[in-house]
């Protein structure tokens, strides 16, 4: 369900609507596929698959909604192509040298509308996870400008819910950076409780050159990789396991990516503990194991800062949510 996590914490005194409003307002935005000229159209679907008509789902009071977006891109090169003929043909019909900014610009929109009916479009989803009680999102993205984009889709959404307040929801800030973390981890070779460093790694120099040195199935034990951090490089990408229960790869931003439960989680499951199409129970899990994660590396990051720069006690809280 999740591959990746980026978090946002939302304001305190914010509410979320009832749960038939808040159908109602994603109804009126539900996705509809790119027209012969659009480039680009997004819009919610139903987080349980086709066989579903609802958009919002429910698993132990937790909101699951999911954004998808359709794009109809068409390869610059075409384009390209395409206006330099168009250019050509212009100065052969008026006997120009030299064509201005303008008529080029318009060479290159009558370009887009002939090609574009023609392109093949390209579908993609977003799972947002909504922890309405303890005031926290998790958007399934590695990316914070793809998850801003999903934000504020539910954002506008809310927006036209009769006496909603307006959602304002933050990425979550740590006292500490994850790339400086990082860095102390692999330099003293000591994780943070409740985790492992695995043996996945990326080093990059913070310069014009942006050096990089990758580990991959490697250990990262060794003195050679406290020497590349000695020498200005900033670690990146690093994976890591939560308590033998979840692996994942911690990017500088703070992002999750390559997020997987491991065989401990899922054998306790069984068949017996799935219903029909197995959402609801995945849903649950993930959840679950998410509610203690993020809190515990949130932590190992030197905890979660509010608005004033200040520890934000409550994150801990997240682990009663599942």
């Amino acid at each position: 369900m999740f591959k990746s996590a980026s978090f946002f914490r939302i304001a305190d005194d914010f509410v979320l609507p009832p749960l038939g409003a808040l159908e109602e307002a994603l109804q009126a935005t539900r996705f509809l596929p790119c027209g012969a000229t659009q480039p680009e159209s997004s819009g919610w679907v139903a987080p349980r698959g086709n066989k579903s008509t609802a958009l919002v789902e429910t698993i132990n009071r937790q909101l699951i909604v999911r954004l998808c977006t359709e794009r109809r891109p068409v390869p610059a090169s075409a384009i390209k192509a395409a206006v330099e003929e168009r250019i050509e043909k212009y100065k052969q019909e008026t006997g120009r040298e030299r064509v201005g900014a303008k008529i080029k610009k318009e060479f290159r929109e009558e370009v887009l509308m002939d090609l574009m009916p023609r392109a093949f479009t390209k579908q993609s989803s977003t799972t947002l996870w909504i922890n309405p009680v303890h005031k926290f999102l998790v958007v399934d993205s590695g990316s914070l400008t793809g998850a801003d984009k999903v934000v504020s889709f539910l954002v506008e959404a809310l927006s036209s819910v009769p006496g909603s307040a307006s959602l304002k929801a933050q990425p979550v800030q740590t006292t500490l950076s994850a790339a400086a973390s990082m860095s102390h981890w692999l330099s003293s070779q000591e994780a943070p409780v409740g985790f492992t460093v695995d043996r996945d790694c990326e080093l990059k120099m913070p310069d014009d050159e942006k050096s990089t040195v990758r580990y991959s199935r490697h250990t990262l034990e060794i003195d050679e990789v406290a020497k590349h951090i000695a020498a200005g490089k900033v670690p990146t990408q690093l994976a890591m396991t939560w308590n033998d229960r979840v692996s994942f790869v911690l990017s500088e931003a703070g992002q999750i990516k390559k997020l997987k439960l491991l065989d401990v989680v899922l054998d306790g499951i069984g068949d017996k503990g799935k219903d029909d199409d197995g959402f609801d129970t995945d849903a649950a899990i993930l959840t679950g194991e998410l509610s203690a994660l993020i809190p515990d590396l949130l932590e190992a990051l030197g905890g979660e800062l509010n608005n004033d720069a200040t520890p934000k006690s409550h994150v801990s809280e997240l682990a009663a949510a599942a």
